[in-house]
């Protein structure tokens, strides 16, 4: 189903283009003007403030495989990471972005939903405008360098960031749509997906504590806000939620931390369009944190846009 024929309504992928309004600002000891956070120019950086810092080495710590961190993940259960509820995490997060929990059709899928980031397409999403669909195509290309996307990527890194279908129209939604149906593009989407989303957020989320619901709440928020580190980034609605409640990790409860994220994550969502549809977190998510159900155990019953879901 289409996204807009009763799927996510229009806004913005990533979060980390908003600004917020109504929630405080952090202030640090020290201020700085800051350069665009994943800049590569090292000479233009300016010096970082404490908070930016901190967000770049939680970036740091969820996508580097560290030997201290690896010994306590792996004391602990598997939680999402179980395939059984890796798959329910792909059905409740297509739930919101497809309306259908049937993950899988969305391979094919592409559309320019209106939201300023080009084309979005596939499973999680990924976007001509936020870099992550022209990594997916570089990387597959280089496993695969005769493949029907490969002509587009001259084209694809000249709109990156933008909005803009200028070289790829009129036949890159065709050529996404055909090699969607070879198992090999589809096995680089589920790698995208977890290399840049799954993987870093179940870690991060181990490490804070986080028991499989609030690994799925992190996860969810890294599809949707994106894994930056700007302010309202994952990271930086991490850090935001941090300052006010602790993490279990640091001794605060589990249901009073995850409460406080998804306040700010909806925060997040409504600064930039007042009228946006927050029920993947209103009637799904935190539906299942008020039942305490922090284990994410089934049966589950959830709605999103006004539909019911069910997952035995």
């Amino acid at each position: 189903m289409q996204r807009f024929s009763g799927g996510r309504p229009p806004g913005p992928r990533y979060a980390g283009l908003l600004l917020f309004a109504a929630v405080p600002v952090v202030v640090t000891a020290t201020v700085y003007f800051l350069m665009p956070a994943d800049s590569d120019d090292g000479a233009a950086k300016a010096p970082r403030s404490a908070a930016e810092q901190a967000r770049q080495d939680a970036k740091a710590r969820a996508e580097q495989e560290q030997a201290q961190d690896d010994e306590v993940i792996a004391d602990l259960p598997p939680g999402l990471a179980a395939p059984a509820k890796k798959e329910l995490a792909q059905e409740l997060v297509a739930s919101a972005e497809n309306s259908t929990l049937n993950w899988r059709s969305a391979y094919g899928y592409i559309e320019d939903i209106g939201d300023g980031q080009g084309y979005t397409a596939g499973t999680v999403g990924f976007c001509t405008g936020t870099h992550d669909l022209l990594t997916l195509v570089e990387r597959y290309t280089r496993a695969h360098p005769d493949n029907g996307l490969a002509k587009y990527l001259p084209a694809l890194h000249k709109v990156d960031g933008t909005d803009s279908h200028k070289g790829l129209d009129p036949g890159f939604s065709t050529a996404w749509k055909a090699e969607a149906k070879l198992p090999a593009f589809r096995k680089a989407q589920d790698a995208e997906r977890d290399r840049v989303y799954f993987d870093p957020a179940v870690r991060l989320a181990k490490l804070d504590g986080l028991g499989t619901l609030g690994q799925f709440v992190y996860y969810d928020a890294m599809v949707f806000h994106g894994p930056g580190t700007g302010p309202t980034s994952f990271y930086g609605l991490r850090e935001r939620a941090m300052h006010e409640a602790d993490t279990p990790s640091e001794g605060g409860s589990e249901k009073s931390y995850l409460d406080i994220f998804l306040d700010v994550r909806r925060a997040a969502m409504k600064t930039k369009r007042a009228g946006i549809d927050t029920t993947r977190i209103d009637t799904a998510q935190r539906q299942f944190l008020y039942d305490g159900n922090l284990g994410l155990k089934t049966p589950l019953v959830w709605k999103v846009y006004g539909e019911t879901y069910k997952v035995a």
